[in-house]
């Protein structure tokens, strides 16, 4: 066994069970680790110091922390469909036969050609990639191009499909606290017993936090917190579970790992929770800060209180004889664990002038030097720290004396952890005294309510002396004395994994980069895969520093969720393969299906394109169903289209706005046909609105538009009418809905019995409600093809009962039921729009003749004042006309009309575009709409569309209106 470096210690470790040892695999190496560790912890147990390589320099790394602030200690875990790139040694629970590799070095981690990086650093600074690679030669950029990206990212992504499941769940809770230490777990006792709701969050496999070892009777209070908490019903414990974002109302996503990386468990691997909470208690303790010194990134310099949790939680010595250095009382508590666990400490070097408190009282007592205004000039060492040059903290940086150490335990204080405080909102506050940013109890997030949405407790409120009152004070220390040779300087660092240093920041705020948000960028400091949880409070104190100008005007750079990354697999859960996309179906889906239906993609649902008979081609079938509808009647599965309730005192008022024609005149029992604009007066959603009653009104959309338009309305309510008195709700699955249309469609209808359907009692654009064929009914009077039409709406799980009972009635009238290409057809030849085939996002209602759909009674609609501009009343916009064909061959769709000479690229101006075109059965004939320059004024005019490798197409500019202009067929 080595004298120095990592070990197993003989007894100890209270999260390891050393009866029961696991086999895996690192870097090709058989080694075993026991039941409770991490990777990390079995990795050093082996004696395997260096984990990885830095991205940059490729310099030599171990790990420096434990826990998920972790930067260097980042692994590929798995193999096949399992690997997974940066996965944190210090979080990954370790499963017998796991297999784990080294990144970012090649052929191996000891010997890593990419380590010539480090012997260049003098042409690698800051921003040297900005000044190089922006505007290169072009034999410079072809020969380094290719070599930068085969070096860009870290760690290699998967290659093969993911063979685990996830899964999502939903839960929610009066009170949600996020952190299972002992602060956190009184706040939820305290709720607990006022019976309120409670979901305790811990990110850890075990209650408790560091008060287990930090404190004397810290196991002996978390035993009793949890015995209380658990005979309380409505408390809800989750271990392994890990809060990563806290959103607008009290919305809380958390990750929990049931099964991580055991394949053999039969589990899911993760669940990810999504909670709503009514109130958050951020209990999410502190994180450790480093010390900059140079070599602070010598495998064997870890925080002190990662030293300290390797050796009581996993019975792991990081090395055999361990220098504290420090400017706080709690890395004390470090040298006693280290000195209980039969290891060496040879120093304390402590950068306060005096150190008097009973902690390195009980440190000196055991026989360890405390040095006092001392501070570390460098560590020697290539892949393990050999010794420490120690200087004093207020000199030059001059070597004082040399002490031997394979390990080096540091401590620069202590920052609350203050993500899920920042992400929705929450403000901090410096404190001098302690040398931090803490929530700002002032400035809390808010919900709709304008309460405060969460509470931050213990550590994560800035408390960091609970039960250590007599505790010294912290002397801040960002960067300890250095030599004053550029090579000394080169080795201290900030960022361990993107391997930025101290002098980086220093150039960045030279270079005029004063923002830390712009800092970061040029550095990258801070965007590593730890997000600057170990980095970034040292790097804005060294930039303050540099600008000469307080920390808190330098501010801290931006706290976004997810608090750790989370792999794709939980975000998408079930929803990959055949459920990327769920595809709905109407209840008439099967029926169709066995009838020859020919399914198209319509948003996420499958509607039938025609159904085909015997060796029809799906031309055929369109055509034959047409003739079918002009004729006799046809059956359309209506149901996708978009259902939308809309309620309340303000209803009307609000309709008025979401449509360019009025809708709060409309009569209860009538419908009206609307348009729907975004606020740049584009064409958005079209359908007929019909009145249910005095304050409800259901709003028909397009296929497609349902989700969307919904999602319309509710941003309007929620964000610029929030207090109008509107309810919506989208109903579009509540409801099946067929369209029975043709000049036998009331004779049909009439045959199930049950309402009045004559001209008389039910005109067009009104509605009834009743039974048909014994089946609740509402039934429109509207019509998209020109025909007779009733539009019948049932419960969806009625729809298929009164589908069938129309084929069976129908028999002898030839019923057939018809597919969106017969309708797209004879709405076409009645001149009807479609949105999407003659609208694209540019067009507004004028360009397409339906000026008459614009209310002149009322002030405004939204998309009112953008159509009032100059381009989009120009004009010369194109407008909408029909196209006939006029050698019979059928336009191709989307083909550009040409104009006379060129456009200022050299291309033939264009003034108009086929939007949608057909073969017409009835007309025997192709048909097409289109847009056209001054279009209306130009009837007759023959227009040119050349297409490439064809002759060109010619056509003559006509009525939009193909069949039935007078619209005596829609009457029956």
């Amino acid at each position: 066994m080595s004298e120095t470096g990592p070990f197993r210690l003989p007894r100890g470790g209270r999260l390891i069970d050393r009866a029961y040892q696991l086999p895996f695999r690192f870097d090709g190496r058989q080694l075993r680790g026991l039941q409770g560790d991490t990777i990390a912890s079995a990795l050093l147990a082996s004696g395997q110091l260096m984990m990885g390589r830095s991205f940059k320099y490729h310099r030599p790394r171990g790990p420096i922390a434990s826990g998920a602030e972790e930067p260097n200690a980042i692994l590929g875990l798995g193999q096949s469909g399992r690997f997974e790139p940066n996965q944190r040694a210090t979080t990954t629970p370790l499963v017998g036969g796991m297999v784990t590799n080294s990144q970012n070095c090649w052929p191996s981690l000891n010997v890593d050609v990419g380590a010539v990086n480090n012997l260049l650093y003098r042409f690698l600074p800051a921003g040297f990639y900005y000044k190089t690679f922006i505007h290169p030669r072009p034999a410079w950029k072809h020969l380094f191009e290719p070599i930068i990206r085969r070096s860009a990212g870290l760690g290699k992504a998967p290659t093969e499909a993911d063979p685990d499941t996830y899964e999502q769940a939903y839960d929610h809770a009066d009170l949600v606290v996020v952190g299972g230490g002992v602060a956190g777990l009184s706040a939820a006792l305290e709720a607990g017993r006022e019976g309120k709701s409670v979901i305790v969050l811990e990110q850890t496999p075990v209650f408790g936090g560091r008060a287990a070892v930090d404190h004397a009777d810290g196991q002996a209070r978390i035993d009793a917190l949890l015995a209380d908490l658990r005979a309380l019903p409505n408390v809800t414990m989750r271990r392994s579970t890990m809060a990563t974002g806290l959103y607008d109302h009290g919305y809380l996503l958390a990750r929990e790992a049931i099964a991580d990386h055991d394949p053999n468990a039969g589990l899911p691997r993760q669940r990810l929770w999504r909670i709503r909470a009514g109130h958050v208690v951020v209990a999410t303790g502190a994180l450790e800060r480093p010390l900059s010194f140079a070599g602070n990134d010598v495998p064997g310099v870890m925080l002190a209180s990662a030293v300290r949790d390797f050796i009581v939680d996993y019975g792991v010595a990081p090395g055999r004889s361990i220098l504290v250095v420090t400017n706080n009382d709690d890395a004390y508590r470090t040298a006693l664990a280290a000195l209980d666990a039969g290891l060496t400490v040879p120093a304390v070097i402590d950068a306060r002038p005096s150190a008097t408190g009973a902690l390195p009282e009980a440190v000196r007592a055991r026989g360890v030097r405390v040095l006092t205004g001392s501070a570390i000039a460098g560590v020697r060492g290539g892949h393990a720290v050999e010794d420490v040059k120690i200087c004093s903290h207020a000199g030059s940086g001059d070597v004082q004396e040399i002490i031997p150490a394979d390990c080096v335990a540091m401590s620069g204080g202590w920052s609350p952890v203050v993500h899920l405080w920042s992400h929705c909102g929450g403000k901090l506050n410096w404190h001098d005294d302690r040398a931090m940013f803490a929530p700002d109890l002032a400035r809390p997030p808010t919900g709709h309510d304008g309460r405060a949405m969460a509470t931050p407790v213990g550590a994560a409120a800035g408390d960091l002396l609970v039960g250590a009152a007599d505790e010294q004070p912290l002397l801040p220390v960002w960067v300890m004395p250095v030599n004053a040779t550029r090579k000394m300087k080169f080795k201290m660092w900030l960022d361990f994994q993107n391997d930025v240093k101290v002098s980086d920041v220093e150039l960045a705020a030279q270079e005029g980069y004063h923002s830390v948000e712009h800092t970061k960028r040029y550095t990258t400091l801070g965007m590593a895969t730890d997000q600057g949880k170990v980095s970034n409070i040292n790097g804005l104190a060294i930039l303050s520093k540099a600008l000469n100008q307080p920390i808190p005007q330098t501010g801290t750079t931006t706290f976004r969720p997810p608090y750790t990354p989370l792999t794709l697999g939980t975000i998408a859960a079930e929803a990959r393969g055949e459920l990327f996309q769920p595809l709905r179906k109407t209840p008439m889906h099967n029926w169709a299906e066995a009838r020859g239906a020919h399914w198209e993609p319509v948003g996420h649902w499958r509607r039938a394109y025609c159904y085909l008979q015997g060796a029809e081609t799906p031309h055929d079938a369109v055509a034959r169903e047409i003739r079918a509808v002009r004729a006799s009647v046809g059956t359309l599965d209506a149901s996708t289209l978009g259902k939308i309730i809309v309620k309340g005192p303000d209803a009307g008022k609000f309709l008025d706005m979401m449509y360019t024609g009025m809708m709060s005149t409309l009569p209860v029992g009538k419908c009206r046909y609307g348009l729907i604009c975004n606020e740049n007066g584009f064409l958005n959603d079209d359908g007929v609105a019909a009145r249910l009653s005095e304050d409800t009104w259901l709003v028909h959309t397009t296929t497609g538009g349902a989700d969307r338009m919904h999602a319309h309305m509710e941003d309007w309510l929620q964000c610029e009418w929030w207090d109008w008195k509107v309810y919506t709700a989208n109903v579009t699955e509540q409801w099946a809905q067929v369209a029975v249309v043709g000049p036998k469609a009331r004779v049909l209808l009439e045959r199930l019995g049950g309402m009045d359907l004559s001209a008389e009692a039910l005109p067009f654009m009104q509605w009834a409600e009743g039974e048909i064929a014994g089946i609740p009914a509402r039934v429109f009077r509207i019509s998209f093809s020109g025909e007779l039409s009733f539009e019948v709406a049932v419960p969806a799980n009625r729809g298929l009962e009164l589908w069938e009972k129309l084929h069976e009635a129908g028999k002898d009238l030839n019923v057939t039921p018809y597919g969106t290409e017969a309708m797209h057809v004879m709405r076409a030849e009645k001149g009807f729009i479609m949105i999407g085939d003659e609208t694209d996002g540019t067009v507004i209602p004028q360009d397409l003749g339906m000026s008459w759909a614009i209310s002149k009674k009322k002030t405004d609609y939204i998309g009112k004042r953008a159509q009032e501009r100059s381009f989009m009343a120009s004009p010369d916009r194109w407008k909408l006309v029909g196209l006939e064909s006029v050698d019979g061959r059928m336009l191709p769709d989307g083909v550009y009309a040409v104009a006379e000479g060129t456009n200022a690229n050299g291309q033939r101006n264009v003034q108009g575009r086929v939007t949608s075109t057909y073969v017409s059965p009835t007309l025997n004939k192709p048909i097409a709409m289109g847009l056209v320059k001054h279009g209306p004024d130009r009837m007759g005019e023959v227009l040119e569309f050349p297409v490439a490798g064809a002759e060109t197409y010619k056509a003559r500019i006509v009525d939009p209106v193909f069949y039935d202009k007078e619209g005596s067929r829609a009457n029956g």
